[in-house]
């Protein structure tokens, strides 16, 4: 378990690393973008991974490590939006972007923990392809209670599905050796 942390903590460090470097070229224009536009963001970037997976063939220069990166960013991005909301033009003041992303990132952390403990490291059996379904998974779920006005009748909430997709897409980023 210990090694999964370290691996984690690095894979998350590299998509940290990336949304600053973001944040300084873009501020935090992010903020305006409603819950189903990151949603369907996310949706793009697994379905890009999926046909990259399953086609092999690619007209942009990118691979599937930066999608994985962007899914991580976008969920992370979502959970804020959830929680602060989002706004009709960008902030006039400077937000504590930084500190609600480590905010969020911990309590993915966290959960990994607990999941991981239960579950026995399952996902290190699981091939890349399937962690990219239960990507997919995730994403047509929040869709679906994003289409039901977030009303679930049994079943988790927007949160907790966007936590379990951070940690599929963190999974696949150790699988796939990107830290």
């Amino acid at each position: 378990m210990e090694e999964t942390r370290r691996a984690y903590d690095a894979a998350l460090k590299v998509c940290k690393s990336l949304f600053t470097l973001k944040l300084q070229d873009y501020g935090s224009n992010w903020r305006i973008l409603r819950p189903e536009s990151l949603t369907d963001q996310l949706l793009i970037k697994a379905r890009r991974i999926r046909t990259l997976e399953t086609t092999g063939a690619r007209q942009v220069d990118e691979g599937i490590e930066p999608e994985f990166i962007g899914l991580v960013n976008y969920a992370i991005m979502s959970i804020i939006q959830l929680e602060k909301g989002w706004l009709d033009a960008p902030a006039a003041e400077p937000e504590p972007i930084e500190a609600w992303y480590d905010e969020v990132a911990e309590t993915a952390r966290a959960l990994m923990i607990a999941k991981n403990t239960d579950y026995g490291e399952a996902w290190r059996d699981m091939r890349i392809s399937s962690l990219t379904d239960m990507v997919l998974n995730r994403i047509y779920r929040i869709k679906q209670i994003e289409d039901n006005q977030g009303k679930t009748k049994v079943s988790e909430g927007l949160d907790a599905n966007y936590l379990d997709l951070i940690n599929y897409a963190l999974f696949a980023l150790i699988r796939l050796e990107v830290a």
